[in-house]
């Protein structure tokens, strides 16, 4: 029996169309996403302004996830989450494009932020309700890949298309692949979602586990907030984000200034990130097999203080690669074991979109305070005091795992369930 055919209740085709949705959601989900900050950059707009943008979407998306988590967990209608999100962040992203006013900045930004809060959710509760409980750690992994390579393909597009069509270029991009991550959705058969095991309760090669079969019904979700593991895996992920989210940004800002070509220059920064991503995600299962979920949180959680040390030690066009290539193994890793961690934590209690939700929005805190605390120190000290602290401040995630790692990331639980497709 090959690989495949181990799934049962997934046709090739929703698969199929699970990695095309991810190839393409990467262009579709965020907008300007990466660009934002090179684009306002060269505008006029300041570090702590830009911050306090960051900012402002980081706790409206902080606000905003766990809600949307438990309505993930308790609505069939999981395509319609991610369909409707795409078109707003599209129109929004569009908005700021041809009038880059306080307006359009500040309420694009608020409402791309709103509605991305949703898709992550929606695209996780989805595809363990595709794949199921033991599949969940391999398709995980696999959407990264598709995700980071539909970066690379974007970003290579917004290279292209600014050279030789400028601005209009963008737009272009941005329609195409809204309107793909739509058909892709469409393409995805929903009676092949299972609802029970899509929000972390039941199994889907054991079906009369589920709560449906009157075997079992989700927890309070006063669980979660006893749940020691998923506490300290919240506390670990704020302190990481908090340290990791700004520097990105402070790069492209940087650079697009020296530069003075915004769009360029954050493909190029960005897309060394997504090009370590790809390596990183298409490795990841094989080092949660050999080595286990916890080496892969140690070497996510280490990259993150080296980063930030060759970042404010270098001031080259030329350092933005051993960065960056930082950030691929730092972010990569965490993005595919943190979805990972919470499964295994919350498993059997029905509540795992609203707890990994929960878990999305405590991480947000640090992301998005990071923001104005990195325009702070830039704005006082220059790009490397900012790069310094921030990596400096991520080493105590990592110490903080490492006293808490059995916690963190427990070993697989045993749900009689069959072996990730190929």
């Amino acid at each position: 029996m090959n690989a495949q055919s181990q799934i049962v209740s997934v046709s090739r085709r929703s698969l199929i169309a699970l990695a095309v949705l991810n190839f393409f959601l990467a262009d579709a989900r965020d907008g300007l996403g990466p660009f934002l900050d090179g684009f306002l950059a060269t505008q006029g707009w300041k570090p702590m302004t830009l911050g306090i943008i960051a900012t402002m979407g980081g706790v409206i998306g902080m606000v905003a996830t766990p809600l949307f988590g438990a309505l993930v967990d308790a609505t069939p209608y999981k395509r319609t989450l991610i369909t409707l999100p795409v078109i707003v962040v599209t129109a929004a992203a569009l908005w700021t494009l041809a009038t880059p006013n306080d307006f359009s900045v500040f309420g694009g930004q608020s409402a791309t932020a709103l509605v991305g809060a949703v898709i992550g959710p929606a695209l996780m509760g989805l595809t363990l309700g595709l794949v199921g409980n033991k599949a969940f750690s391999g398709q995980v992994s696999r959407n990264e890949v598709w995700n980071h390579t539909g970066n690379v393909f974007s970003l290579a597009c917004v290279f292209y298309l600014t050279t030789h069509f400028g601005q209009n270029g963008v737009v272009w991009l941005m329609v195409a692949s809204a309107l793909a991550t739509i058909v892709a959705v469409l393409a995805i058969r929903p009676q092949e979602i299972d609802q029970d095991v899509a929000r972390g309760l039941g199994s889907k090669d054991q079906p009369d586990q589920g709560a449906s079969h009157g075997h079992a019904a989700p927890s309070g979700y006063s669980m979660l907030v006893h749940n020691r593991g998923l506490i300290v895996l919240a506390l670990i992920l704020m302190i990481f984000h908090f340290g990791n989210a700004p520097i990105s940004r402070l790069i492209a800002q940087d650079f697009s200034i020296q530069l003075d070509s915004p769009f360029k220059t954050t493909a190029i920064t960005t897309g060394v990130s997504q090009l370590a991503m790809i390596a990183v995600a298409t490795a990841t299962p094989f080092l949660i097999d050999r080595f286990g979920l916890r080496s892969v949180f140690f070497i996510a959680l280490l990259a993150l203080p080296v980063r930030g040390m060759i970042a404010g030690s270098f001031s080259s066009f030329a350092a933005i690669y051993p960065v960056q290539i930082l950030d691929g193994i730092g972010a990569g890793l965490i993005g595919i074991a943190t979805p990972i961690a919470a499964e295994r934590i919350l498993s059997g209690s029905g509540r795992f979109n609203v707890g990994l939700g929960a878990v999305m929005t405590v991480q947000g805190i640090g992301a998005s305070s990071s923001n104005v605390v990195a325009g702070w120190l830039t704005q006082e000290g220059g790009y490397s005091l900012a790069y310094f602290v921030h990596g400096g401040i991520a080493a105590l995630a990592l110490l903080l795992f490492v006293f808490n790692r059995e916690k963190v990331a427990p070993d697989l639980p045993d749900h009689g369930k069959k072996v990730a497709p190929a």
